[in-house]
């Protein structure tokens, strides 16, 4: 039987772990999947990626900075991906470029079933209004939480996400705000913003934090990030990306395989690693 190649394309892209995620994916569903990393030039996005499909390949994950451009390059969008506007999963079949986005249902999974917490009927904060939040707005409405403020920097760019999930959604209470005009406290703070790449912090009030709020962010790092550092001065219960990153890494095999693989093996397996580098 022969291997199937798939590559993960960025710029820069010799930090990524998903070649080791993928990996073990391959190992525990016996799958024969070869996975590696592909730089592609910054004005050669579209070029990389049909020299990869004439060479046989058979998907791709795309991360920074090209998750538009795949957007625009696939033939064939899923629904989420059409909402987020933003592709990070390619498939290559039958001479079409299927384009996903499986950032928000890993997500969802990661808080959902790794974490243990239901959104449903729950009230949550989606912190920024940039491609990281659209990607979460379906997958997080379709858990049917009770509430949903978006908040932002400028405002306006909250009332055009706002306006996008009220169109999605006419059960959840929608609201868009700065995040300085957050006071009340909530159950489930996501961080979608990139602020703690700089280890810095959205500007919020102490008082949005409750001992039985999940503060999450997309971003992971081997020590807490600045957001979850104020989240945890505050009381609340913390979590990190990473489990997000080998939730959608699961979604995006599953599209090209078939199979499901087990997320909760890998995901320990990256967290002791994470740790150890400490």
């Amino acid at each position: 039987m022969s291997t199937d190649h798939y590559v993960v394309i960025g710029n820069p892209i010799a930090h990524s772990k998903s070649p080791a995620i993928h990996a073990r994916f391959a190992e525990l569903t016996g799958q024969r999947v070869d996975y590696q990393r592909l730089l592609a030039p910054l004005d050669g996005f579209a070029s990389t990626v049909h020299d990869f499909i004439a060479a046989g390949g058979k998907g791709a994950n795309v991360t920074l900075p090209f998750k538009l451009e795949a957007f625009a390059l696939a033939t064939e969008l899923s629904e989420r991906a059409r909402i987020a506007g933003a592709v990070n999963t390619l498939k290559f079949e039958h001479g079409h470029i299927y384009g996903d986005n499986t950032d928000g249902i890993g997500l969802v999974a990661d808080i959902v079933r790794n974490a243990g917490v239901s959104l449903r009927g729950k009230r949550l904060i989606l912190l920024g209004a940039g491609g990281a939040a659209r990607g979460a707005l379906l997958p997080l409405l379709q858990e049917e939480p009770a509430a949903l403020t978006i908040a932002n920097r400028t405002i306006a760019k909250a009332q055009d996400l706002q306006q996008q999930a009220s169109s999605l959604s006419d059960r959840c209470e929608l609201q868009a705000c700065r995040f300085e005009d957050l006071q009340q406290p909530f159950d489930v703070i996501i961080n979608a913003t990139s602020a703690s790449i700089n280890d810095d912090v959205p500007p919020l009030a102490a008082s949005v934090f409750g001992k039985d709020t999940l503060a999450y962010d997309m971003m992971y790092a081997a020590a807490p990030t600045a957001f979850l550092r104020l989240a945890a001065s505050h009381g609340a219960q913390c979590r990190d990306g990473l489990g997000m990153l080998v939730e959608q890494a699961a979604e995006a095999f599953a599209l090209w395989r078939g199979v499901r693989p087990p997320s909760a093996p890998v995901l320990a397996e990256m967290r002791a690693a994470l740790q150890a580098s400490l």
